[in-house]
């Protein structure tokens, strides 16, 4: 019987190790299988940055565009309402030098009726 003992023992063992080595392989099988996958995730997660951050840059660039546009836009209205101002107010003087006595009649009749108006 003692020749059994060693012998089942050497087959339990064997049996353990075959255990443990399919334990071993199944477990290098599930992180190599699990870094696939999160390798792909993380892939994929960086595309996807990728084109939100190619998106968002994309809608700055037109906004400043827009901006920029809208600016110009602004700035020759106001230029063309400043160049309309000095063109009135240059015929306006003219018109004073060149009929005084008038200009002074009808600013004097301009006063008396923003006069009334306002005493209302």
């Amino acid at each position: 019987m003692t020749k059994q003992i060693p012998a089942r023992e050497a087959e339990m063992s064997g049996r353990i190790e075959e255990g443990a080595e399919r334990i071993k392989q199944a477990t290098s099988d599930a992180v190599a299988s699990t870094k696939e996958t999160v390798n792909r995730t993380a892939d994929r997660v960086e595309e996807g940055l990728h084109r939100a951050t190619d998106r968002a840059a994309d809608a700055a660039t037109r906004a400043t565009e827009k901006a920029a546009d809208i600016s110009e836009r602004g700035r020759e209205a106001y230029d063309e309402a400043m160049d309309r101002a000095d063109l009135w107010l240059e015929r306006a003087r003219e018109y004073v030098r060149e009929k005084p006595v008038q200009s002074v009649a009808i600013a004097l009749g301009a006063g008396w009726l923003l006069g009334r108006i306002l005493r209302r």
